[in-house]
């Protein structure tokens, strides 16, 4: 959803740093970025629905790449493999943008090595986040047919034998529409505080690696580095003035 800024800098001084992020993400990267003061940082958030057709990612990752890029100095990608089975890959690295590391979010925010500790100890783990307890009904049981035919719901989680709820927030509401959830799928529960585990830590690299980059262009341009601002209003999350949905 495209947003008019009046404070965009001429379109030949790049803006600071986009990110490009699954919709899920959206809620924790401008928590972050308020945080972090990371002002020169701005969000283009992808539906996260298209976690439900993970071969339509790279294409829609690379539109957006293609579309924006030349009004940013540099592009960072809030995604991690996502179930596409390496071509996300393949077309970062043909455009030489760096990700976000692991396989998906719930690794990203258990990190690397939590996370292989809970899958080992149950390979049949549904794993949930803040973002997916927000809107298990939309994205699974909508987006599943399970609303339709219930009777599926078997059939779909007849591998799982419990629920991890890796929670970024200490929210009880949450806690407790996850343990529902849980007990709805007729499965064991555990709750697991994660905080924005990797997903902070890659950002602040990120962040730390371009902003002395920055730094040195701007001197050498003998100019000040360009910021702005870009207002949009996104359902379910705190208007944050940087942050626009893809169309």
């Amino acid at each position: 959803m495209p947003t008019q800024d009046s404070l965009a800098p001429p379109s030949s001084a790049p803006r600071g740093v986009l990110v490009i992020a699954c919709g899920a993400l959206a809620r924790e990267i401008i928590a972050l970025r308020r945080a972090s003061d990371w002002r020169d940082l701005e969000v283009r958030c992808l539906p996260p629905e298209l976690h439900n057709r993970p071969e339509q990612i790279p294409a829609a990752v690379q539109r957006e790449i293609r579309e924006h890029r030349a009004r940013y100095r540099e592009v960072f990608v809030a995604y991690g493999d996502c179930g596409t089975g390496g071509r996300l890959d393949a077309l970062l690295r043909a455009e030489g943008i760096e990700r976000l590391p692991g396989a998906h979010c719930y690794e990203a925010f258990a990190t690397a090595g939590v996370f292989a500790e809970l899958s080992d100890a149950e390979p049949g783990t549904f794993f949930l986040t803040d973002f997916l307890v927000r809107h298990f009904e939309r994205l699974v049981w909508r987006g599943l047919g399970l609303d339709r035919h219930p009777e599926l719901a078997g059939e779909y989680f007849r591998h799982y034998r419990r629920v991890v709820y890796l929670a970024q927030t200490a929210s009880e509401e949450l806690g407790e529409r996850a343990r529902e959830i849980a007990a709805s799928l007729g499965l064991a529960y555990e709750h697991r505080h994660t905080g924005y585990g990797d997903l902070a830590a890659a950002l602040a690299r990120f962040k730390a690696r371009r902003a002395t980059d920055g730094e040195a262009l701007a001197a050498r341009r003998e100019e000040p580095s360009a910021r702005s601002v870009e207002g949009s209003t996104v359902p379910g999350i705190e208007e944050s003035g940087a942050l626009a949905w893809a169309s």
